[in-house]
């Protein structure tokens, strides 16, 4: 094709939502329900963890952090996807395309990374108790934060940039339920196949995350099994049960989304899988963490206890 007769596309159009009188308010008031109670929740969470003073240790200020990179990462793409189901326009920006993409999976790279951290924590603190507070300290937490959130900001820059100089001609329609990798690369106007080398790399980088979880529950398992107290051995497999449930919902969703290579799915399909990547997994986590764990049930009530208490004095 002449270059001078291409046109530069300035925006993305999703053509998979369907239409306001076409049951889209009824997808808009139960995504908009499903959202709000993610946020909350969390929030609940991340501020009960910084509030009460019990919870003051490193699995709960991992899982505070972790309830706080939920927030950011559904708020990247499902208030679009609420946009598009009321919306007769149902557009994103080729800039604002280029930084839910980004935003998006940064936050989901640091998820795994932040996911990863909580394994190794419980590990030692399982298997090695004696000596977990010389080896998990403040300062050591802190950094692991740290450098989680600068390698997942930092892991998918260059690929975000290679995209933004890609030209994009058209058509603009977007088969996806937000701006994700693949759906946009298929727009682009020239060959993207290098894609494949950053494929790689995030398949290793997700395979790694997965190995070191998968290995530190199995010599935890292996480890609590041991335990003669049968009171002991149910609070330690408690404590891990809700990881386990996240790490499987997680990285679940994650290997039926990026780690197919040239499989393929039904359209319909593609949409269940990015549903459940993007909502359904972030949905269970409040629920995961609130309702089965001892503690943070306690923090709530704690919590919601003192304000009952602070509007009775007040008034």
């Amino acid at each position: 094709m002449d270059k001078k007769n291409q046109t530069k596309v300035t925006e993305f159009y999703f053509s998979d939502f369907p239409q306001f009188e076409d049951g889209g308010l009824l997808l808009f008031i139960l995504l908009l329900c499903v959202y709000l109670f993610i946020v909350v929740g969390d929030a609940v969470i991340f501020l009960d963890v910084q509030l009460d003073v019990r919870l003051h240790n490193p699995m709960y200020s991992f899982i505070s952090i972790f309830s706080f990179l939920e927030i950011c990462y559904t708020t990247v793409t499902i208030p679009q996807m609420l946009y598009n189901l009321v919306s007769k326009e149902k557009t994103i920006s080729f800039i604002g395309c280029l930084l839910q993409m980004y935003f998006f999976h940064s936050f989901g790279v640091t998820e795994s990374l932040v996911l990863t951290i909580m394994a190794i924590d419980r590990y030692v603190a399982i298997c090695n108790p004696l000596r977990y507070a010389i080896i998990i300290t403040p300062k050591l937490c802190t950094q692991l934060s740290t450098g989680s959130f600068t390698l997942g900001f930092l892991m998918l820059l260059p690929e975000i940039v290679w995209i933004s100089t890609l030209p994009f001609c058209g058509p603009n329609q977007i088969h996806q339920l937000f701006c994700d990798l693949e759906p946009v690369l298929l727009l682009a106007c020239t060959d993207t196949s290098m894609i494949l080398v950053e494929d790689v790399i995030h398949a290793i980088s997700i395979l790694s995350c997965v190995s070191i979880i998968s290995l530190s529950y199995l010599r935890i398992i292996t480890v609590v099994l041991k335990i003669p107290s049968g009171e002991s051995r149910q609070k330690a497999f408690s404590t891990c049960t809700a990881h386990i449930t996240i790490f499987v919902l997680f990285f679940g969703s994650v290997a039926l989304m990026y780690l197919r290579f040239s499989v393929t799915f039904q359209p319909l399909l593609e949409k269940v899988i990015a549903l459940m990547f993007a909502v359904l997994a972030p949905f269970v986590n409040p629920i995961i963490y609130s309702l089965r764990n001892k503690d943070m049930k306690d923090a709530i009530k704690k919590m919601f206890g003192s304000q009952k208490i602070l509007t009775v004095s007040g008034s």
